[in-house]
């Protein structure tokens, strides 16, 4: 029997939106309280983008900063059925445009 491919989306972004977080930078500041230094186009590539390579340590952290699961993260998917969903950063911006802030509107009184 052939062992089959298996692939993942990352889900980083749709967490920290989940959490009110919606700007790339609003990591940089809890990672640098666990003592991992990231510049911000660093942890841009981490949120918009699919990790090829994570380093132990970094995950852990996202996983204490956003209080989730690594299956909240990651998760496991065909190889097959990663052709299906490939747009943007993998499914990176999937599901975000629902959790976004919705921007204020001012109005005069008499208007």
């Amino acid at each position: 029997m052939k062992a089959a491919r298996l692939d993942y989306r990352w889900h980083l972004r749709q967490v920290m939106a989940s959490r009110g977080m919606f700007a790339t930078t609003d990591l940089i500041g809890p990672l640098a309280d666990r003592k991992i230094r990231l510049s911000s186009s660093q942890v841009y590539r981490l949120v918009t983008e699919r990790p090829e390579r994570l380093s132990l340590k970094i995950l852990m952290a996202l996983l204490d900063i956003l209080d989730c699961a690594m299956t909240d993260l990651i998760e496991p998917v065909s190889a097959a059925g990663q052709d299906k969903k490939k747009a943007g950063a993998a499914g990176g911006n999937a599901g975000v445009g629902g959790l976004r802030p919705k921007r204020a509107r001012i109005t005069r009184p008499g208007d």
